[in-house]
């Protein structure tokens, strides 16, 4: 652990030679700059860097294409029929799961939407959902969307409350909520919640809880299982760099994957395996979090994440996570170092509220991003006046801290 930081590129050499994490850099093909240096790349919150496999991994599954045709579904070094059962072992460890409560499978809305279906049942006493204010928009519209399919008004039926609130109008307002839905963390600041104390707070008043992970899923130190959060959905292409518009992942807790009378949305391959090719009228779903499948997924983009999950899964979370409070703890030292008064810190400051993202807020947002990325750096511009810095452990180094908290230094204008 790194007792304390300097602003020199000597300490941050020095800090990136004495970590173990830091090889895990080689695993991955950053984006150039003109002079053909890598980028300063940030915006792992966004798009993760290309893990250097990915390519191999697709172009292996393109060669059994032109092979092997539809028997590459049964034929081959991996058989397209179960494929995505390669992944499953893997994201379980990455979300402290069961193997039986997690699958690969379509894009985060689309698995919202399938277990709003199944966990979202209102009643006219019952109708409510409560969100963290400021959540991602595809979840705002979701549970809107959600609320007028059951024939309620958005406007009553979908309850907002910021971080400090939200266990007070959960308390408030129980026994009208039928469902708690929380991104862990915020996408905007990062922040990441007490999910223990809301889980035992909504049961308590009965409702369902559901959790967006987009932001979580290879960031934070998830533990779904133990929580007891009925169902979470995220993304893979962000901080897990299954590509652009790479699949999705989700939850169901093991006490809902055997229960085949809850209302949900079916489709063929979330159908009993042993007789899905009788193609019988009645489905039957398969147990745990892969009944809730609809249709055989992508298998090129599930060998692009094959090669990033086997990364996450050589180095381990908890270590990964303790890497990024490390880089993220060097980074925010670095942003204190600025003129005061020209960045506000959005993102919680106790390493205990958030992951690797940092968010900021300061003047001149949208062309402080140019200037930066005009220099060789990428981060986000959030409108009006925010900015999300995010160093992702698996590729980023204390020396990109430090050359960004120079450029930062040049650039952050009072």
């Amino acid at each position: 652990m790194i007792a304390h930081f300097e602003n020199s590129a000597a300490f941050a050499q020095a800090a990136d030679a004495a970590d173990p994490l830091s090889r895990f850099r080689a695993g991955f093909v950053l984006p150039q700059q003109t002079n053909k240096q890598d980028c300063l790349y940030f915006v792992g919150h966004s798009l993760g860097a290309q893990p250097r496999k990915a390519r191999q991994y697709v172009n292996e599954e393109l060669d059994a294409w032109a092979r092997l045709g539809v028997e590459g579904h049964f034929e081959g070094a991996h058989p397209w029929m179960p494929y995505h059962e390669l992944l499953t072992a893997s994201t379980a460890r990455l979300v402290s799961a069961l193997p039986s409560e997690v699958v690969v499978m379509n894009t985060l809305t689309v698995n919202l939407h399938l277990l709003l279906a199944s966990f979202y049942r209102p009643t006219p006493a019952r109708p409510r959902i409560l969100i963290e204010a400021g959540a991602f928009p595809s979840d705002q519209y979701a549970v809107a969307s959600q609320a007028r399919f059951h024939g309620f008004d958005p406007a009553h039926a979908i309850l907002e409350a910021t971080g400090a609130e939200l266990l007070r109008t959960l308390d408030e307002h129980g026994q009208s909520i039928a469902l708690v839905l929380i991104g862990q963390p915020n996408y905007l600041t990062g922040e990441a919640y007490d999910v223990p104390s809301i889980v035992r707070l909504a049961r308590k008043h009965g409702c369902e809880v559901g959790l967006d992970c987009a932001h979580g899923a290879g960031n934070l130190q998830l533990r779904l299982h133990d929580w007891g959060v009925d169902f979470a959905v995220w993304c893979n292409y962000k901080y897990l760099n299954a590509g652009p518009g790479g699949l999705g992942g989700a939850f169901v807790h093991e006490r809902h994957g055997k229960r085949p009378e809850l209302p949900r949305l079916a489709g063929w391959w979330g159908h009993d395996k042993a007789i899905r090719f009788q193609m019988g009228k009645q489905f039957v779903p398969i147990d745990g979090a892969e009944g809730w499948q609809l249709s055989n997924p992508p298998i090129l983009q599930l060998a692009a994440l094959r090669a990033s999950m086997e990364l996450f899964d050589e180095a381990g979370i908890e270590a990964l996570r303790a890497r990024g409070d490390r880089l993220t703890g060097y980074l925010s030292w670095l942003l204190d170092s600025l003129p005061e008064g020209t960045i506000e810190l959005l993102t919680p400051d106790d390493a205990a509220r958030r992951g690797s993202m940092l968010t900021v807020r300061v003047r001149g947002a949208r062309e402080l991003v140019d200037r930066l990325r005009a220099r060789g750096a990428l981060c986000d511009y959030r409108n009006p006046d925010t900015i999300r810095i995010t160093p992702a452990p698996l590729y980023t180094s204390f020396a990109d801290v430090q050359a960004l908290g120079q450029l930062l230094s040049a650039e952050v204008r009072p």
